[in-house]
C-alpha cells in the first residue's frame, strides 16, 4: 500500500460522504497495462522522468483497494493509439464493467472508417462515459471522420474525458484551440477536461465558462509532482470556485507515483470550502452519471 492510504476513508467521511466518485481511473487489459507501466518505467518522452506506479497491482487486487478506499464509482479509461484497435477496447471494457458493477461502462474511439457506428452501438448498448486521448492517439480531434462521433456524443449527452492539455507534453493536436474549434461545431458537448487542461489552465477555464457541458478533472493538479513543472495559477482559484459544480475528482489511479491520499489532499490548499469538496469528490459526479 502506498504512503497515506489509510487517510482516504477518514478524508470523506469527515465531509459526511457516502465515499467519492473517481471518474479518471485506468483498467485496461491485461498486455495493454503491461504496455503503459513499460512506458511509465522507461520514463518515455511524454514522461521524461522517473515515473513509479504506486499500484502495479493484479487487477483484483486493484479493485480491491479501489474499493478499500470508498470509491463508489469509477471508470475504465481505455484509449487506442491506431486505427483498428477501438473495438477491440470497447469489447473489453464492456466485459469489464458487466462483471465490475461500481465500474461506469466506459468506451473509446479513434478516427477511422466506421467510428461512427461503433460508437452508436456503444451508446446503445449501455456506455456511459467516453474517453478520448488526442495526445497518445495524434489525432485531430476536428477530424472529419469523428465529427459523426462528436454528433452521436452530443446528442446522447454522454461524457466524453478528454486529454487535450499539453502536458505532460505537447502534441501535434493538443491545447485549447482544437478544442475551441471542436466546440464551436458541437456546443452541446459534455466534455470532461482531463487534468484541468494541464498546464494550459486558464485556456480551458475560458472554454468551460464558454460552454455549459464543459467540467474539467482534477486528476494530477495541485500534487507535489505535477506542481513542480505545472503549477495551476493562483489568480484561477476564483474560477474554479464559480465552476465548482462542474470540476469533477480524477486520479488516474492505479498510474500515479504517489498515494491516492495525495489527490484528495491537495484539494484542501485550495481553501475553497466543504461545499465545494463535497461536490467535486463525490455531488458533482452523482449527478453527471445519475449515481
Amino acid at each position: 500500500m502506498a504512503d497515506g492510504d489509510e487517510r482516504v476513508g477518514a478524508f470523506w467521511r469527515e465531509l459526511g460522504l457516502p465515499g467519492l466518485i473517481d471518474v479518471h481511473t485506468h483498467f485496461m487489459p491485461e498486455r495493454v497495462m503491461a504496455k503503459v507501466w513499460a512506458y511509465f518505467d522507461a520514463a518515455g518522452p511524454l514522461v521524461g522522468r522517473p515515473w513509479p506506479i504506486s499500484y502495479r497491482f493484479e487487477e483484483d487486487e486493484r479493485l480491491a483497494v479501489l474499493r478499500g478506499f470508498g470509491v463508489r464509482a469509477f471508470t475504465s479509461m481505455i484509449y487506442p493509439h491506431k486505427p483498428g484497435m477501438a473495438r477491440w477496447l470497447n469489447s473489453w471494457a464492456a466485459d469489464f464493467a458487466a462483471r465490475t458493477p461500481d465500474c461506469l461502462r466506459t468506451a473509446t474511439f479513434f478516427p477511422e472508417d466506421g467510428a461512427a457506428e461503433y460508437v452508436r452501438a456503444e451508446l446503445a448498448d449501455g456506455a456511459r462515459v467516453f474517453k478520448a486521448h488526442v495526445q497518445v492517439g495524434g489525432y485531430d480531434p476536428g477530424d472529419a471522420l469523428l465529427d459523426p462521433v462528436w454528433g452521436a456524443l452530443a446528442e446522447a449527452g454522454t461524457p466524453v474525458v478528454i486529454h487535450c492539455g499539453s502536458g505532460p507534453a505537447p502534441g501535434k493536436y493538443t491545447g485549447p484551440e482544437p478544442i475551441g474549434r471542436l466546440l464551436a461545431r458541437h456546443p452541446r458537448l459534455r466534455l470532461i477536461i482531463a487534468h484541468l487542461g494541464m498546464p494550459e489552465y486558464t485556456d480551458f477555464l475560458d472554454l468551460a465558462q464558454r460552454y455549459p457541458g464543459v467540467h474539467l478533472d482534477t486528476t494530477m493538479a495541485f500534487t507535489d509532482f505535477a506542481d513542480r513543472i505545472a503549477p495551476f495559477p493562483h489568480a484561477e482559484r476564483a474560477r474554479l470556485a464559480e465552476l465548482g459544480d462542474r470540476v469533477l475528482f480524477g486520479s488516474d489511479f492505479p498510474n500515479i507515483p504517489y498515494g491516492y491520499a495525495h489527490a484528495l489532499e491537495v484539494l484542501l490548499r485550495l481553501e475553497l470550502g466543504d461545499d465545494w469538496l463535497r461536490g467535486v469528490c463525490y455531488g458533482n459526479g452523482a449527478r453527471l452519471f445519475g449515481i
